[in-house]
């Protein structure tokens, strides 16, 4: 029995209807995951196509960035996750950010306050690591969580590699009609600090349970 049942049992058009209602509040958490300069009002502002005086141009493509990464998820939610569907969110997530987006990274990178130093990753691993996580035997929950801190460690992208992990989550999440995860600032501080003991252990499990407890939404019926 998994350690982390779903929490929710949505209906195709209840998921939906969650994602899209929640869509704007996960891309602010996108941005605050990589410590952007922008509040949510901001955030909100940019995504409803006006100028925000004061937030740097690259904050700007980011959210839009993320924007559209979401378009993409609710058009698809119906195809399988592979390794091109993940590399195409990260094209969506990583635009115009990376020395290349929607490609594995074919160089070494580091990750701020950690030592750590993720292996340069290899395309036929790195599918036969996705394809084990979404046939493993666990609640769809699980799988989103194990794939959230998979990608979110291997750093597979040259950038965007925490947002397109989470986009990644959500779609499976999604699909399933399982929630949704975001990441609210209340948790940011805490979320951050488990994700560095987890970059410098490899241990996962307080950062999934710790996500599991706070960071799933849904609809109450």
């Amino acid at each position: 029995m998994s350690g982390y049942p779903d929490r929710f049992h949505l209906t195709p058009e209840q998921s939906r209807f969650l994602a899209k209602k929640k869509w704007d509040e996960n891309i602010y958490c996108g941005m605050r995951m990589e410590n952007r300069a922008v509040t949510f009002p901001q955030t909100l502002t940019i995504l409803n196509g006006v100028n925000v005086p004061g937030v740097q141009l690259d904050d700007i493509q980011a959210i839009l960035n993320m924007r559209d990464a979401w378009r993409y998820l609710l058009d698809t939610i119906g195809e399988p996750v592979t390794l091109d569907y993940l590399c195409k969110l990260n094209e969506y997530i990583a635009r115009n950010e990376a020395l290349l987006w929607g490609q594995l990274r074919t160089g070494s990178v580091g990750i701020s306050g950690t030592d750590y130093l993720p292996p340069v990753p290899d395309s036929v691993a790195v599918e036969k690591e996705l394809a084990a996580i979404l046939t493993m035997d666990a609640s769809e929950t699980e799988k989103a969580l194990t794939a959230f801190l998979w990608g979110t460690r291997a750093q597979l992208f040259w950038d965007g590699n925490k947002r397109t992990s989470m986009t990644l989550a959500n779609k499976l999440l999604i699909s399933a009609g399982a929630g949704i995860l975001t990441i609210t600032d209340k948790h940011m501080e805490q979320f951050n600090a488990l994700l560095l003991d987890y970059y410098n252990t490899s241990e996962g499990d307080p950062l999934k349970r710790f996500l599991y407890e706070n960071a799933i939404q849904g609809i109450e019926l």
